[in-house]
């Protein structure tokens, strides 16, 4: 350890894939060189994290995990090895991370930086998006262009290309599977508008707003039946599979939310198995698809599967708490339209549980009956018992399950962006 902090421990020890050095200097967050997650899953069960909220930040990933490894480790069923080289170096790691925290500001990447890697690919899928929503039907035109205009993060369609390039993909397959992804995502959009009556959506009035009820469903169920053509085209049965059985279970998830509206009885458990129904498991399919046409193990897959699906959670809890946080000109929706939905989210089942009587009470009004009239008290209830941060610390260990997952994958570019994405997932405006 120099007289500047800096230090780089080298370690032989097979527990560890690819842990080129840690680099440690009072200018740095933490990392230099390329540091595997796998020291998060190491790390996480020392003595200096038992106590709670440790932070790791890792150039290359920028990843930050919160919580004792336990919550990770109990999800993804393994425990780590103890290293025989703990009591040297993993005191000095948990001061000089400790103090870094606390003197840097952490920055989450941008989305920008994330999607570095596949730009190129990105714009083939624009590409193939625009070609494959040609129709000689006008309204689908009109429709499909106005849900192109509209923009959108384009995570889904990432999530493909970075799998697939993780393991050297080549060729059109990729592109037209993220396409594919897209046009489901899409249709489930499309669709959950109508039933939802939602009326802005990415700062612009939704397509049912615009054009109508009927013509939202009919064009969701041609977006829907243009993306297995693709499927199809793409020759692959085991991704039929994959993608076939993602589409049923995300139509489960609809009927799971519908039946879960207005109930104010809805505990945690029931919420997420609704949101990893139907919105984590897009994402899972996204990874594994990506996964699949990039030729990876068995293992592999499986592995960018379970990223997928906790990368999907998160992304979902954070999209609940934004619900009552979140700025509409970066959010693009309207505050409080869960609650004038009647939609049981993380923070109310929380303030169910944790509030006092007359919370409580306000709060199942509120879900009940549906509107905003209550939205300054319940917001104001939700504040005052943490439920936004706890929602939020929720979403925290599912990204850091997500990275976990994906630990043991080779050193490129785009496992970087996978584990930025995990950051960016929970620490995200919009």
């Amino acid at each position: 350890m120099g007289d500047d902090g800096g230090g780089d421990f080298r370690s032989g020890h097979q527990g560890i894939t690819e842990l080129h050095g840690v680099a440690i200097r009072d200018h740095q967050d933490l990392i230099e060189d390329n540091l595997s997650a796998n020291v998060c899953r190491y790390l996480f069960d020392f003595d200096f994290f038992a106590g709670g909220n440790a932070v790791l930040l890792a150039a290359g990933f920028y990843d930050r995990v919160h919580c004792g490894l336990h919550c990770v480790f109990k999800r993804i069923g393994r425990r780590p090895r103890r290293l025989s080289t703990e009591p040297n170096i993993i005191p000095e790691i948990s001061r000089k991370v400790k103090d870094l925290s606390e003197r840097h500001p952490h920055v989450t990447p941008s989305l920008e930086a994330i999607r570095g890697p596949i730009a190129k690919d990105l714009d083939e899928v624009d590409a193939v998006i625009r070609r494959r929503l040609d129709s000689e039907v006008v309204l689908i035109r009109t429709i499909a262009q106005y849900i192109v205009a509209s923009g959108g993060k384009r995570l889904r369609p990432a999530l493909v290309l970075l799998a697939a390039n993780a393991f050297g993909a080549q060729g059109s397959a990729r592109h037209e599977l993220a396409a594919v992804i897209e046009f489901i995502h899409t249709a489930t959009l499309l669709h959950d508008d109508v039933v939802d009556e939602s009326s802005l959506r990415r700062g612009r009035k939704t397509a049912n707003a615009e054009f109508g009820n009927a013509a939202s469903v009919l064009v969701g169920d041609f977006l829907y039946s243009r993306a297995f053509q693709m499927i199809v085209d793409v020759g692959s049965l085991r991704i039929m599979k994959v993608l076939a059985d993602a589409t049923n279970v995300i139509a489960e998830g609809e009927v799971l939310q519908l039946l879960n509206v207005h109930d104010a009885d809805t505990d945690e458990e029931q919420y997420l198995r609704v949101i990893r129904y139907k919105t984590a498991k897009l994402f899972e399919a996204a990874t594994q698809v990506g996964a699949i046409v990039g030729g990876a193990s068995e293992a592999d897959e499986a592995a960018l599967a379970g990223y997928g699906m906790h990368l999907g959670t998160a992304f979902q809890l954070i999209d609940d708490v934004l619900d009552y946080s979140g700025d509409l000109t970066e959010t693009g929706k309207n505050l409080g339209d869960d609650l004038a939905e009647g939609k049981p989210t993380l923070p109310l089942i929380h303030v169910m549980r944790a509030g006092n009587e007359s919370e409580r009470s306000l709060v199942r009004h509120a879900i009940e009956e549906g509107g905003k009239g209550d939205l300054e008290a319940v917001v104001a209830a939700i504040r005052r018992v943490g439920a936004l941060d706890y929602a939020r610390e929720r979403a925290r260990v599912e990204a850091a399950t997500a990275s976990a997952h994906i630990a043991g994958l080779a050193n490129s570019a785009c496992r970087d962006s996978l584990l930025q994405l995990a950051l960016f997932s929970v620490e995200r405006k919009f």
